[in-house]
Parts: C-alpha cells; sequence; structure tokens
C-alpha cells in the first residue's frame, strides 16, 4: 500500500463526499487506503459512508474526541507506506498523490511535506508555509509587523510558488512517513483541537527531520467547515495556545508571566471581534454554469438567471462574460472539469468578486464556501 489517507471528519457530510470523489480521481497510478475517522457526528455522514462508500474505512466514535487523537486513531490501523492527515474540506488535484510521493521519495530525511492551499476564494492561504510561532514572531504577526527577512511566521522565506524547506506544515494536509509518525509517536493529545500541527512539526525537527513545502502541486482547503470560527474555537486555540507555550518556551517566572499577559491579551482582541463579527452570505442572482449536464442546467435554470460554457481556457473571454453579464457565482460541474482545471480557475480568477461552487461528479449537490468564519452552502438538487 503507497498512501492511506486519514480524514477527521465532524459533521461534513457534503464536503466529506467530495474530497473522497477527489482521492479517488487521483489514485489511477497509486494504491491508497480511505480511514474515516468520525467524532460522533449528527448529520448522517457514517450512515451515507456506510451505503455509498463501503470501501472507506471507518472508525465511529461515540464523542469527539477532538482532532489529535482521532488522527492518532486511523494512523494506528494505516497500511501505506506513507500517511497523508487530510482535512475533509480539501479537493486535490488528479495528479497530487503521484506529485508528493515522487517528491518525497528524493528526501532521504523527510519529516511532513506540505503542499499550496488556495481557500474557497481561490487566494493562497498562508499557513501552507509556517515558521515556529516564537513569541517574537507571534507578536509581529499580531501588530501585522512582517516582512521578507522579519516575516518568520509563515515562512516568507520561500514564495508561495517555491518549494523548500519549512518548520511547520498545515494540519489540513501532512504527508509523512507511516514509520516516521510512528517514531516520534504521532499527535500530542494534549490538544484537543489547534496547535497540533505545529507541535508534530517542531517534534520532527527537534528529532533531525526536515519538513517542506512542496508548491508544484496545489489543492483547495475551504476552511471553517469541520469548525466554525467563534468563541468557541477561540477557547480551544486560547488552550492550544497555553500548553504549546508551557511545552515550548518556558523560560523562568518573569518570561512566563509576561508570556501569559500576551496569550490573554490575544484573547481578548480576538473574543471581541468575534463576538462582533457578522457573516453575510452572497444572494445568487446570475450564474455561469462551467459544464454539460442538462440534469444540473435545467435545475440552475429554474432558480438563476444562467449563461452555461463548457470548457474555457480563456480568462480573457470568462472576465468578459462575467462583466457583461453580472455575473455574482460560477459552478464548475467535476462532470466535464477536472479537479485540477477547477482549482486552476479557483486562483485564476481569485479577484473577480465572485462565489465559486462546484458540482461533484456523480452527485446530486453543489457546494462551495468562501468564507474561513461560516460553513459553505450545499444545494441539494432533487
Amino acid at each position: 500500500m503507497d498512501v492511506s489517507i486519514v480524514i477527521v471528519n465532524y459533521n461534513v457530510r457534503y464536503f466529506l463526499e467530495q474530497c473522497i470523489l477527489s482521492i479517488q480521481a487521483a489514485s489511477k497510478k497509486c494504491s491508497t487506503e480511505i480511514i474515516v475517522v468520525d467524532n460522533n457526528s449528527t448529520d448522517e455522514s457514517c450512515k451515507f459512508l456506510k451505503e455509498i462508500y463501503p470501501e472507506v474505512i471507518l472508525i465511529q466514535n461515540t464523542k469527539n474526541v477532538g482532532f489529535s487523537k482521532a488522527n492518532n486513531q486511523g494512523v494506528k490501523i494505516a497500511t501505506g507506506d506513507y500517511v497523508l492527515i487530510l482535512n475533509p474540506d480539501t479537493i486535490i488535484a488528479e495528479d497530487t498523490l503521484d506529485a508528493i510521493i515522487t517528491y518525497a521519495r528524493t528526501k532521504h530525511n523527510l519529516g511532513i511535506l506540505g503542499v499550496k492551499l488556495i481557500d474557497g476564494s481561490g487566494k493562497f492561504a498562508p499557513e501552507s508555509k509556517r515558521g515556529i510561532p516564537t513569541p517574537n514572531a507571534s507578536f509581529k504577526k499580531l501588530f501585522g509587523i512582517s516582512s521578507k527577512r522579519t516575516g518568520k511566521y509563515y515562512a516568507t522565506h520561500l514564495d508561495e510558488n517555491e518549494s523548500g524547506i519549512i518548520k511547520v506544515a498545515s494540519g489540513a494536509f501532512m504527508f509523512i512517513k507511516r514509520v516516521v509518525f510512528e517514531e516520534v509517536k504521532g499527535f500530542n493529545e494534549a490538544y484537543f483541537m489547534y496547535g497540533e500541527d505545529i507541535d508534530l512539526s517542531i517534534k520532527l525537527v527537534n528529532n533531525d527531520y526536515q519538513n517542506y513545502y512542496y508548491a508544484a502541486t496545489k489543492i483547495i482547503h475551504f476552511k471553517g467547515e469541520s469548525t466554525i470560527k467563534d468563541v468557541k474555537y477561540l477557547n480551544h486555540f486560547h488552550n492550544a495556545m497555553r500548553i504549546f507555550y508551557k511545552k515550548h518556551f518556558k523560560l523562568n517566572k518573569v518570561y512566563d508571566f509576561f508570556m501569559k499577559i500576551g496569550i490573554e491579551f490575544w484573547y481578548f482582541l480576538k473574543y471581541f471581534k468575534f463576538r462582533k463579527a457578522k457573516v453575510v452570505s452572497k444572494p445568487t442572482f446570475n450564474v455561469l454554469y462551467v459544464g454539460d449536464d442538462d440534469f444540473i442546467v435545467d435545475y440552475l435554470e429554474k432558480k438563476y438567471f444562467l449563461i452555461k460554457e463548457n470548457l474555457i481556457d480563456d480568462y480573457l473571454k470568462i472576465k468578459t462574460l462575467l462583466n457583461n453579464n453580472k455575473i455574482d457565482t460560477i459552478v464548475f460541474d467535476n462532470s466535464t472539469l477536472s479537479n485540477k482545471k477547477i482549482i486552476e480557475h479557483f486562483e485564476a480568477l481569485k479577484n473577480e468578486n465572485v462565489v465559486f461552487k462546484i458540482h461533484p461528479k456523480g452527485t446530486n449537490f453543489i457546494i462551495g464556501s468562501t468564507s474561513p468564519n461560516a460553513r459553505g452552502q450545499v444545494e441539494i438538487i432533487e
């Protein structure tokens, strides 16, 4: 077995299916197994997996045990030479697995391999490549002080399209040899959620492994699906910060005192921000449908003003269509376009102020998300 893909799921049934379909499309040249660890979802995630994807290995927890422990559960039964820790709200390209396996085999001391992440609006996610969040780096990030020289929080020594060594990889996509994961005893289960990816990355560096950012393949990470960014999320993150700094930066009483003050200051800044934040979903009126499925066309025509195109690679033409027809939403059909092409479209059109949605191949729904602070939208086609 080449790769075991471990996905921790919590109430994201439709994003999970889209993710599984993208993995299957990327598994033509390598052998894979998909292990889903469900943290007591209430949205029939487990029921649909058993009925539609019986080949997926399912661990069904009776309570939410957190991200770290659930991933450790999945890796414990994995049989692949490599393990891919993958978020359920992701879409990988058809050549992603082949590309990362080939790249990984050139690194004799590989720790974690991360890839280029773009969000649901097509923008580059800076957490794709990070440095160690030292107090100094975290302070500069908090107050927006960053440059290529000082921006160590997001590893700005590398351009987003430049592969190279990093300190910290994103927990949304972590590719690692299974024996290496087991050697360092996997994720620290003291972290319920957040911080565990940083902790594992540092643990590998301290054990003489190197973590890498690989920019030659990119995936979509919608964000905000498994966990809404609200006060509950903030409490999890706050607790993770306390654990992390106590473990890695505890020096003396004076230093510890100021670190605690800093963490609490950060918490209150974010707390009031989340309390005031309002998530506003843009209404859909005018849709550009890129595909060739009459069933989807009929559905969209009944609800929206619809412009239909098949395969489009001329971005100037796309932008003209968007402007002339006041398009607010683009629906890409995975029955017509590959995941890789859809990801390219997301990135190329990121500045056009439109919402991107996808019809995953062989499904009866359209899905998308542009906000990291709220759940995405799912339209069931009946």
